[in-house]
């Protein structure tokens, strides 16, 4: 029991401290893309205590509450936001037997957790008793809803391939190649699985949730201080742990030579997490009709299809998937 406890407490304040420079990882990498310098005097020469003094500066900060807000869920919305987040590194395998808790059905729980984001969210706008923070968690409500169906079906393709929901098992079965090496089901698969996670993320270019042109910071606008920060948090540790599925799904989760298997997770999560950035600032916001027809339209049709070609292809080499 205290093993755990121990193991807990461990990947909680390893995952918040990984997160907090994220967020300058983000910023530098953001600046060096628009030919900036980004973050740079605290903790010169490259900003690296900036993330730090957020952090402070946002601690100590009023924390304002809007005497219309219903202050019950306003105050409980950015605990719910950001507990799923966490929960979802509960089941991520960083290498062979190093893993909080490696069941069976990993994928399932992964899957089921991070879709409860959108309780925290819907709470924050409602709370927030402010129409235009509604307005955004109505809209975020909408879009993700829209995009878990081929978020789900883009993730269930290398199921099929592995032949088990356990993602420790998906991993290992990679092991000869990676399913995103795999002619055409595996490229279509992973560029699906990663539009579909940029959506769910509400990152550009389907942020239709914040729109500064339109709801200012979205369902967030009335929090301050502390609460800001959690719910920033929530995003960036979510997005992390999808970016992390994306990596035992697609990219092989531990495998590769020399290095030690947890460093090659890493390494490639910040691959994956730093591709959704490079999407993030190279495109610009599409249209609240365009972003839930494309994924209703276009991306649901094709995600089913690469299912269904999927476990066509396993059924001909006899039904053993991967292996």
């Amino acid at each position: 029991m205290l093993r755990h406890l121990v193991a807990a407490f461990v990947l909680l304040n390893g995952v918040i401290l990984l997160i907090t420079y994220l967020t300058w990882v983000e910023r530098k990498f953001a600046a060096r893309l628009q030919s900036r310098i980004g973050p740079y005097r605290v903790g010169r020469p490259h900003g690296w205590a900036q993330p730090i003094a957020d952090a402070l500066k946002l601690m100590i900060k009023e924390d304002i509450i809007p005497t219309v807000a219903d202050r019950p869920i306003y105050n409980l919305a950015p605990i719910v936001f950001l507990l799923p987040a966490f929960l979802i590194f509960a089941a991520i395998p960083f290498a062979p037997d190093l893993a909080l808790a490696d069941i069976n059905i990993g994928l399932l729980y992964v899957l089921a957790v991070s879709s409860l984001e959108i309780v925290g969210l819907f709470m924050g706008g409602w709370g927030s008793n402010n129409k235009f923070a509604l307005l955004s968690a109505m809209r975020g409500v909408n879009q993700i809803i829209s995009y878990e169906v081929p978020f789900i079906l883009a993730a269930l393709i290398p199921v099929v391939m592995a032949g088990s929901l356990s993602l420790s098992a998906i991993v290992e079965a990679q092991a000869g190649l990676w399913f995103i090496a795999y002619p055409v089901i595996g490229q279509l698969a992973f560029i699906a699985f990663t539009v579909a996670t940029i959506a769910s993320e509400n990152r550009i270019p389907f942020d239709i949730v914040e729109a500064e042109s339109e709801l200012v910071a979205g369902f967030r606008v009335e929090y301050s201080g502390m609460k800001f920060a959690l719910i920033q948090l929530a995003e960036y540790t979510h997005l992390f742990g999808i970016s992390c599925l994306g990596v035992i799904l697609f990219l092989g989760g531990w495998l590769g030579p020399v290095l030690p298997g947890p460093v090659w997770f890493l390494l490639k999560a910040l691959v994956m997490f730093l591709l959704i950035i490079w999407v993030r600032w190279s495109f610009v916001r599409i249209r609240v009709d365009q972003i839930l027809g494309f994924s209703w339209k276009v991306l649901l049709p094709v995600t089913l299809m690469l299912l269904l070609a999927t476990g066509l292809w396993v059924a001909l080499r006899g039904g053993s998937g991967a292996a």
